[in-house]
């Protein structure tokens, strides 16, 4: 689903038109994963200005490092490729050259996955290879084939290289094509579906398919798979609930503001870590805006900024989100699939300062961006660590500091 584009941070919500399978890997045909088989990673980014976080991906032989968009919301991982590249934009490392063995043929069971997902039985004009093209509602786009290489993942005792698949996008259309320079290489795709990083790891027996992130509001933060470092206790954990996309959702939470209902009816929320921004669709969103407005002082003004809809400036400008908090009151979600399963959303999980100064509303209208449901984005998750146990169908969140590096966490594994 990957929301609110890393290419253009204020764009509408990332959406797959291809749906990849409806279910993650098979966990009686895949092999049991060894004891601390859990691979930790530094990310890099931040909601604003850069509008995403990624990841620094070690991929080929010898391996090479690629910044990878990290992204709960879509199941297939791609790189711009030079296969050769028909259109691609700026990216910050040479592109990834394939070579010719590395092909996935068509017969591959991923490759079957991918096309069922898009209601085609056979997309192939060759046998030899699996040509994909992926479509996201902000008009981007990757067009390519997929391929097998091998993953540098950095485990406790050591970096194991497993061979996974993933797209090579030789055509990509994303923002002004290369007039801009783009902040990643490619997707890192974390969904559901078989075709995902985690589904293809548990298949193959190298971790459990569990992974989970901690976005820090001060920037990067760390993205695990696997289930070691899960807290076992302090995490407020409700089961998966099915969604027609098959996003990794919570089911349906009714919305508060300042501990008060707003009087909407219970929203189905979805869990993506592609979206800057969290989006609410027209009712919730209007319900919002105006519990937000009345309760302001007569010293915020709304202004005009080019960063998000809607803004506004103080006596002078703002420098965080914390000169200002005290004008804002927490929202919290509270959802019917358990019990006392609250997520707080804090002025600081809804706010930026821009670079002007003013402070900006980071919900935005999921209705204008075409969608039928709401997305909790990484300004939303941000200072939690946020866990997609796909072992047992179930989501967690506890909140705490997010800037611990990836090494000392490798380090206290038991």
């Amino acid at each position: 689903m990957a929301a609110a584009s890393r290419w253009t941070p204020a764009a509408g919500l990332l959406l797959l038109l291809l749906v990849l399978l409806s279910l993650a890997a098979n966990p009686s045909r895949a092999a049991t994963p060894a004891r601390s088989s859990t691979a930790v990673f530094q990310l890099q980014g931040d909601v604003y200005p850069t509008g995403h976080y990624y990841v620094t991906m070690n991929i080929g032989n010898p391996a090479k490092p690629y910044f990878l968009d990290v992204d709960t919301g879509s199941d297939l991982t791609w790189l711009q490729c030079d296969g050769p590249c028909r259109s691609c934009n700026k990216v910050p490392h040479p592109l990834y050259r394939p070579t010719a063995n590395s092909l996935v043929p068509c017969a591959n069971a991923l490759c079957t996955a991918l096309h069922s997902g898009q209601g085609s039985s056979n997309k192939c004009p060759s046998p030899k290879q699996c040509d994909y093209q992926i479509k996201y509602t902000d008009s981007a786009s990757s067009q390519g084939v997929l391929i097998n290489d091998n993953f540098s993942l950095p485990m406790r005792s050591s970096n194991i290289r497993p061979g996974l698949t993933f797209g090579c996008g030789y055509d990509q259309q994303v923002g002004k094509n290369g007039a801009v320079q783009a902040v990643t290489d490619g997707m890192l795709g974390l969904g559901r579906g078989s075709v995902s990083l985690v589904s293809q790891l548990k298949q193959q027996g190298t971790t459990k398919n569990v992974l989970g992130h901690c976005l820090s509001t001060n920037g990067g933060g760390f993205l695990f798979f696997g289930d070691d470092i899960v807290p076992t206790s302090r995490v407020t954990w409700v089961p998966m609930a099915r969604t027609s996309g098959n996003y990794y959702s919570p089911g349906s939470g009714t919305l508060y503001f300042d501990r008060r209902s707003l009087g909407v009816k219970p929203m189905e929320v979805v869990f993506d870590s592609g979206s800057t921004y969290t989006y609410f669709t027209a009712q919730p969103y209007q319900a919002v805006v105006s519990a937000l407005k009345g309760g302001l002082s007569k010293s915020l003004k709304q202004v005009s900024d080019p960063s998000l809809p809607l803004c506004w400036k103080g006596p002078k400008a703002f420098k965080s989100v914390f000169d200002v908090k005290k004008e804002f009151k927490s929202l919290l979600l509270s959802f019917a699939s358990a019990k006392n399963a609250v997520m707080e959303i804090p002025p600081e999980n809804y706010l930026i300062v821009t670079k002007n100064g003013n402070v900006c509303l980071g919900i935005l209208d999921g209705t204008a961006a075409k969608l039928s449901f709401n997305v909790i984005g990484d300004i939303t998750m941000q200072d939690q660590m946020v866990i997609y146990d796909n072992e047992k169908s179930q989501l967690g969140w506890a909140r705490g500091a997010c800037t611990r590096s990836a090494k000392s966490i490798l380090s206290s594994f038991p």
